[in-house]
């Protein structure tokens, strides 16, 4: 009895020892192509969590998984659940609306949600309003439309300064940045810096330096006070003497008082004084002075999804919660995010983790097969062809610049990115296979996307 309970200890050392690596588990699909893709992974040596699924959509056979069903963050390819949900329930001719309207002698200058709102289209609104009162008594910036929370949950801590980042209102202008354009000064002296928009809603601190020698050069920064919540950008660092133009995007603090102190900044230049701007409601009898559309909700959700705009995202998000008894807010938006994939492409969400709508916030969870759901319902839905108009294509002018160049428009996709994160996820047309819905998302690895960037683009290789 004890040389066979022996016996069966050494057969299940040996199944255990020879079982197939964590990361192949519930591993799936044609064998030639499990076969050349798990070679791939192998032969790459790279370590990440990985949930990867390639589905022809005309079928429905699955191609390639590869724990498919694992959650993992998808960092920004959650923008492909916002972008179909927004499609869906706002739909692709929605337009947002900034008004200025006039109580007595003070300005309401209220928020629509428009997330592409333009400084030079604030200031035509400025021009307008001038010609009909040269003195305010007060400036009202109202955000009431949406929520005013600015950062969502699960955004780090210490995002700072970055463009991703900025914060969300209902009043946003100029993506709730500063653009600074950065110039080599005379040798020994300051980076020239110029900003826009102008204002004197910043303060800016150059200690920067203009050198000629390469060695020991120390990188140029631009940060703002972002843990005293003030608006304060230093330039630090130094710029080489020979080097062009350079342009930093930095976000700012308190979105909804930046754009009215824009706002008001323009007002001033063609002769109306304001004295003074307060964020806050305004309700009652308010007369309507001048409104701008903006362009149909399609033309930004093609900008989200080519730039990765966050901001965008998180609006569409808000505004999806608009009712008549609500302000637009993020509780609801993404619950109503959750019901368009439930009731839509029939996914059970009860395992989806919405945090966000952009995928800034680490908890946000999703898998591939999650993501092919989505992707396979839209390709047979009224918005498809809307939806593909949103998508990068391969080396087109978006996160996908660099990327695929000869695929071009046989590959339509987004990215995900943060740190320790590269995902990929989209459509492959290939005629070997039809159309393809794909997902690949890797996780909690350490250094450069590079090297993921490479094996992603040795899997898609294998569906030609």
């Amino acid at each position: 009895m004890r040389n066979l309970k022996q016996l069966c200890g050494l057969i299940l050392f040996w199944f255990i020892s020879c079982a197939p690596p964590k990361t192949l588990f519930n591993n799936i699909g044609s064998p030639n192509l499990v076969h050349k893709i798990n070679g791939l992974i192998s032969e790459s040596g790279l370590d990440a969590n990985m949930s990867i699924k390639f589905a022809a959509i005309q079928s429905g056979q699955t191609l390639y998984a590869l724990n498919s069903q694992k959650l993992l963050m998808p960092a920004s390819t959650n923008k492909l659940y916002t972008c179909a949900a927004a499609l869906e329930n706002l739909g692709p001719d929605y337009r947002f609306t900034t008004s200025v309207l006039r109580q007595n002698n003070s300005l309401v200058l209220r928020g629509g949600g428009d997330p592409d709102l333009t400084v030079k289209q604030l200031d035509s609104l400025a021009k307008i309003i001038s010609t009909k009162i040269t003195l305010v008594d007060t400036l009202f910036i109202d955000e009431s439309l949406l929520d005013s929370i600015q950062y969502g949950q699960g955004w780090m801590w210490d995002e700072g300064a970055w463009w991703y980042a900025a914060p969300i209102s209902a009043l946003s202008v100029n993506d709730n940045c500063i653009d600074f354009y950065v110039n080599p000064g005379s040798l020994g002296e300051p980076a020239k810096v110029t900003i826009f928009p102008q204002t004197k809603y910043i303060k800016l601190v150059n200690q920067s330096i203009t050198v000629k020698d390469t060695a020991n050069l120390k990188k140029l920064k631009i940060d703002r006070d972002w843990s005293g919540r003030t608006n304060l950008f230093t330039v630090s660092g130094e710029i080489l003497d020979t080097v062009k133009m350079d342009t930093f995007y930095r976000n700012i603090h308190d979105a909804t008082l930046f754009s009215g102190s824009i706002f008001s900044e323009s007002l001033n230049k063609y002769g109306t004084t304001i004295k003074n701007i307060i964020s806050s409601n305004k309700s009652g009898n308010l007369d309507t002075l001048a409104v701008h559309i903006s362009d149909s909700l399609i033309v930004s959700a093609h900008n989200m999804m080519h730039e990765s705009d966050n901001l965008t995202a998180e609006l569409f998000a808000k505004t999806m919660a608009l009712s008549d008894t609500s302000r637009g807010n993020w509780r609801d938006g993404l619950k109503t995010i959750k019901a368009f994939l439930t009731n839509s492409t029939g996914m059970d969400t009860s395992l989806l983790r919405l945090s966000d709508a952009s995928g800034v916030s680490r908890y946000t969870l999703t898998s591939a097969d999650q993501i092919i759901e989505l992707l396979t319902y839209m390709y047979g839905s009224s918005h498809k062809n809307d939806f593909l108009y949103t998508l990068p294509s391969g080396g087109s002018n978006s996160t996908l610049k660099n990327r695929f160049p000869k695929s071009g428009q046989n590959i339509k996709a987004k990215t995900g990115h943060l740190s320790g994160v590269s995902n990929l996820s989209g459509y492959i047309f290939a005629d070997k296979y039809g159309p393809i819905a794909f997902s690949i998302l890797m996780n909690g690895f350490i250094g450069s996307p590079k090297p993921y960037h490479n094996l992603q683009e040795a899997i898609i290789q294998q569906f030609y």
